[in-house]
């Protein structure tokens, strides 16, 4: 007589998991958390350093967010797109006031795949034209047409895609495209823009679509004055920006935004990931004034069936209030200014740390082979990758220490709940240490 199935054993041989050959998928039997952990049905309690998919920003079994959704579930409140009710408005008076200025109404869908994908739709909609300029290491959704648009490995098996997709230079400072050092910078990657659209025409050129910090391909954060030169080079032309604040926003670079670094106000802003806290699937698209009126006499061809969920409206109210009331966002950029030293020490003792860069609650280790002939020289970088047997290796150890962080390539990233403790937060570096150690030292 053979055995009962375990629950993995039973999901398995009916639900797929994601972005992984099925066999070799790891799942994990999640019960519950409280904060900055996560339990598991061993009984093991995680350090959630990468909050869960970049989206739980208010930890786990926040009171207020469950209050929030036990009440409005048992309203039971079912609606077409085109009601009007409380939650619905509100959630849109609020992103007005947390979105940079000029920015003022939304469109709500349920990702940051949708979000982007609505995003685009407006874009053409509103200039005629068709091109996208993306940048060349770049997420923006698992959809054909955003993985087209994503400069990320993963739209390979589904080339050729969304035709009319442009590619420019990231700002990716520690492997300079330009060969640039950070002292002698001029943001060529930025200006890299204007020369696409010179070669395009800028004509053509309906939007570019940039993340407000490169996210899942390398944690770039741009150098001070980017995001200017951008908005300056798309006004000059006539072209649509869309920031693509999915992973980068709420709070989690210690701004609301990471626009707002530089003050700077894009045409079209979306969110996701942050935008709901984790607690139910949310994403939105918030547009300026000038868009919004040339769909008051144009027809808005966008619309989905869940369009502005009673439960997705409700947890973008209960996450804005949430996160104002806690002041998550300044404690973002606080622990963000204390990680920074934290961090910079923390690899200067490793060489296989290649470099350690982000901004607030998002950090990123490029892990690299240690310089030929020891340690590198001043202002040089170990610049081979760490290899995949490598990662694998440190994989294994995070799994067994119970620490939940992304890896991708040589890619190693720090993202935990904006709710975590600088105690707590101590504690799970000193553990991400030691493992780090006994992978590679």
């Amino acid at each position: 007589m053979s055995a009962t199935p375990s629950l993995t054993e039973r999901q398995a041989a009916r639900v797929f998991y994601t972005w992984s050959a099925q066999s070799s998928a790891l799942p994990l039997e999640i019960v519950g958390g409280q904060g900055a952990r996560f339990f598991t049905a061993d009984g093991g309690a995680w350090w959630d350093l990468g909050s869960m998919t970049w989206n739980a920003g208010l930890g786990h079994d926040h009171p207020r967010m469950k209050r929030a959704l036990g009440e409005a579930a048992a309203r039971g409140l079912l609606v077409t797109p085109a009601a009007a009710f409380p939650a619905k408005a509100r959630a849109g008076e609020l992103l007005a006031e947390v979105t940079p200025a000029g920015l003022g109404k939304t469109f709500f869908c349920l990702s940051g795949t949708e979000a982007n994908e609505n995003a685009v739709k407006m874009a053409r909609l509103h200039t005629g034209r068709q091109k996208i300029v993306a940048r060349t290491r770049s997420y923006h959704g698992a959809s054909l047409a955003m993985l087209s648009l994503s400069g990320d490995p993963r739209r390979l098996p589904f080339e050729p895609g969304l035709p009319g997709v442009v590619r420019m230079a990231d700002p990716y400072c520690f492997r300079c495209p330009f060969g640039k050092e950070p002292a002698s910078c001029a943001h060529e990657c930025a200006q890299d823009l204007e020369a696409v659209l010179e070669r395009e025409g800028p004509d053509t050129v309906a939007a570019v679509i940039l993340e407000g910090i490169v996210g899942a391909n390398g944690v770039f954060v741009p150098p001070p004055g980017y995001w200017k030169k951008i908005r300056a080079i798309c006004d000059r032309h006539g072209v649509l920006l869309i920031a693509d604040e999915v992973l980068s926003g709420f709070g989690r670079t210690g701004r609301w935004f990471a626009v707002d670094h530089d003050g700077v106000t894009p045409d079209l802003l979306t969110m996701a990931k942050g935008l709901t806290g984790g607690y139910v699937p949310g994403g939105a698209v918030i547009v300026t004034d000038r868009i919004a009126r040339h769909f008051d006499d144009h027809v808005l061809v966008c619309g989905l069936t869940s369009y502005a969920h009673p439960l997705v409206c409700e947890a973008v109210v209960a996450t804005i209030e949430t996160m104002r009331d806690e002041r998550l966002v300044e404690r973002a950029a606080a622990l963000g200014h204390h990680l920074a030293g934290r961090l910079k020490d923390f690899a200067r003792s490793r060489p296989f740390i290649g470099e350690v860069r982000g901004i607030g609650l998002l950090w990123a280790f490029e892990l690299c082979l240690p310089a030929p002939g020891g340690a590198p020289g001043p202002g040089a970088h170990p610049r081979e990758p760490m290899p995949a047997a490598a990662m694998a290796k440190l994989a294994a150890i995070l799994r067994r220490g119970r620490l939940h962080l992304h890896k991708r390539d040589n890619l190693l990233y720090l993202a935990p709940p904006l709710v975590i403790g600088e105690a707590d937060l101590e504690i799970a570096l000193g553990e991400l240490g030691s493992a780090l150690d006994e992978a590679f030292a």
